[in-house]
């Protein structure tokens, strides 16, 4: 008898983590909605604080619809254990919290979302946790940022907005060398282009907001990796209680049935894009990890298997150009998040860093003519032509 095959990644996101006999023979996961679940007895609490009877206790801590979504985001991540959120960023600050103690250090690259930068630059630091900021790519210098006391190296692979790509091996040969933990923000990749674990990351991040649920309708966030990792952090969420409400984990799970295909459509159709805007008159620079001119192009091949939606571009012209352009678009919507079915463009310099000096935007990358195109589902000639009417109208002062 042939050896049964593990089934591919289009079916484990439909069914992955969930038993075939389910509650009241429903098809789709149930929404368990409730904040306490009751004990039937004394005998029933006796089993359960023993740890003879796993079972459900208070919603804190909590709920089977959830359950589900976790197993089935570690089995497409390939991961032992995980653990979902309210937010993207709640399963990133709740994840350091937990790695950290006053005293401790953790290097962190500088092209990482605003929010996770002045989380560990402000806010960690208030509490004796040193942060040392080193710029993407430069291998040496995170080497020579490492100290005795640096707990791990957090970084998002590929980077927003630039998409850089970190060489996931070299990191880990580094992390290695010095004994510290490495966290990757993997969102932009997602398990279907990347699975950072695979190359020996220990801790991996998502918005589930964005692709994982996939319809612009949810805030979620995850962390992946082994049990003996996630079991402390599951225990700080315990206390800290930025839990994921069962009706967001219900969309969630819809959402990763279509998340495979969504994903495929998505890397075709960028790359698409990605080559129209390198070859138009009216753009300057395209930042894309499948583009041959990307300074990561050789990494990005070798550790990903599409580039997924997002692409960056640099517009010729100065601010008031960059302003036409977006204002001429007709069917792209103005917004600031990906992976959903929409196409969204956002322009950084007015909106993410609205409140910076342009001084020092620019230092960080963020000049007026740049912008980071969300590709959607839309068909590829329709978001093109949207593209081409826009600079059309924007050339015409």
């Amino acid at each position: 008898m042939n050896q049964r095959r593990k089934p591919g990644i289009a079916s484990r996101a439909i069914h992955a983590g969930e038993p075939r006999e389910r509650y009241a023979d429903s098809l789709t996961t149930p929404i368990f909605q409730t904040s306490t679940y009751v004990f039937k007895d004394s005998r029933d609490i006796e089993e359960y604080t023993k740890g003879n009877k796993p079972r459900f206790e208070y919603g804190r801590y909590g709920n089977p619809t959830e359950l589900i979504a976790e197993r089935r985001l570690a089995d497409l991540e390939g991961a032992e254990d995980s653990l979902v959120f309210s937010s993207g960023m709640m399963a990133i600050t709740t994840t350091i919290l937990s790695l950290v103690n006053t005293g401790d250090h953790i290097v962190i690259t500088d092209d990482s979302y605003k929010k996770t930068l002045e989380f560990c630059n402000t806010y960690l630091q208030r509490f004796g946790v040193e942060c040392t900021v080193v710029p993407f790519g430069d291998y040496e210098a995170l080497e020579k940022a490492i100290k005795k006391n640096t707990r791990f190296i957090f970084s998002e692979s590929p980077t927003n907005p630039y998409l850089n790509v970190f060489d996931l091996v070299l990191l880990k040969k580094i992390a290695d060398k010095y004994g510290v933990m490495t966290l990757i923000d993997s969102t932009i990749a997602t398990p279907i282009n990347q699975r950072p674990l695979e190359f020996g990351i220990d801790l991996v991040t998502h918005s589930c907001t964005k692709y994982l649920s996939g319809h612009n309708d949810i805030l979620a966030g995850v962390v992946l990796g082994k049990s003996e990792h996630i079991g402390p952090i599951r225990s700080l969420h315990k206390s800290m209680g930025g839990l994921i409400d069962p009706h967001c984990c219900y969309l969630l799970l819809r959402g990763l049935k279509t998340f495979p295909m969504r994903v495929q459509r998505m890397n075709e159709t960028a790359l698409e894009v990605a080559r129209f805007l390198e070859s138009h008159p009216a753009v300057e620079r395209v930042y894309y990890p499948f583009l041959e001119s990307h300074q990561h192009y050789s990494i990005a091949r070798e550790q990903m298997t599409g580039g997924g939606c997002v692409v960056t571009f640099i517009m010729k012209g100065d601010l008031e150009d960059a302003k036409r352009f977006m204002d001429s678009l007709e069917m792209i919507f103005i917004g600031p998040s990906f992976g959903g079915p929409e196409t969204l463009i956002t322009h950084p310099a007015t909106v993410s860093y609205y409140d910076y000096t342009r001084e020092r935007r620019y230092e960080l990358g963020i000049i007026d003519t740049l912008f980071r195109l969300a590709v959607g589902l839309e068909d590829v000639e329709d978001i093109i032509d949207d593209l081409e009417r826009a600079f059309d109208k924007a050339s015409r002062k």
